[in-house]
């Protein structure tokens, strides 16, 4: 079995690390770089950077901090927000990031996925998938919605159905957020989790409600994913990264340790 991720996740608003509840009430937190430096330190195995208001204020990624963080961590770095173009895509992995992370642009075109696929490769295209629960209908089956523009704006499509296409088109990972979870820190959202991560065969990173050690075992054992995005947990201290990869270690789940 591969190893199990670890991710934190830098939302930015504005050049500043910024942390909100279901995408709303943003507290600013600080210095990106810094807190991507602490991760990378502790044992991250990943960092995500999304330029939170991107999409919404129709404008282009903040490149001078994507390579500021680029520039403290040795870790693989994903960037989403904003990212509508092949040449906004090259930019960010030409100011240092591994990987980049298309959300609301491919739902509006979802050949940007293939396009970026064929430029730099699956491994290097990550589907922002933000869901929200709506209960199971004609129209969305899974009962779950893709939204889009920072969870503003609903799309009626059903996000098992976007995951399965968005694999098809050259995806490499999914990034499956729960906007109903998002920083509640009262856990995953399981069963969104486990029905993408059981139906594609791309890895799932959960995303949205991590607060303690228990919750990503749950998102990585019952919920089948690949990997756990944590945020606030970390931000405000509550567990250091070495803690969580010790606990997950013992309840039998591999990870790399610091």
């Amino acid at each position: 079995m591969l190893s199990k991720r670890i991710i934190p996740c830098l939302d930015v608003r504005d050049g500043l690390l910024t942390k909100g509840i279901k995408f709303k009430e943003n507290m600013d937190l600080g210095d990106p770089v810094a807190a991507a430096r602490r991760y990378y330190e502790e044992g991250a195995d990943e960092i995500v950077f999304y330029d939170i208001t991107a999409s919404a204020e129709g404008r282009g990624i903040f490149l001078d901090v994507v390579e500021r963080v680029a520039a403290a961590i040795f870790i693989p770095f994903s960037v989403g927000g904003g990212l509508s173009s092949v040449a906004h895509m090259r930019d960010v992995l030409l100011a240092g990031a591994e990987k980049v992370s298309v959300n609301s642009a491919a739902v509006r075109d979802p050949s940007l996925i293939t396009k970026g696929a064929e430029a730099f490769g699956s491994q290097a295209i990550v589907l922002g998938l933000d869901a929200k629960r709506v209960g199971p209908s004609e129209s969305i089956p899974s009962g779950y919605e893709v939204v889009i523009n920072g969870g503003r704006v609903p799309t009626g499509l059903d996000a098992l159905a976007w995951a399965l296409k968005a694999e098809r088109l050259g995806a490499g990972e999914i990034c499956l957020n729960s906007i109903d979870a998002d920083g509640t820190q009262d856990g995953y959202e399981l069963t969104v989790t486990k029905m993408i991560s059981q139906n594609v065969r791309i890895p799932v990173i959960a995303s949205g409600g991590a607060g303690n050690p228990g919750h990503l075992y749950e998102a990585l054992s019952e919920g089948q994913a690949s990997a756990a995005l944590v945020a606030s947990i970390v931000h405000y201290n509550q567990y250091p990264i070495k803690d969580l990869k010790e606990f997950l270690s013992s309840k039998g789940l591999p990870v790399r340790l610091p």
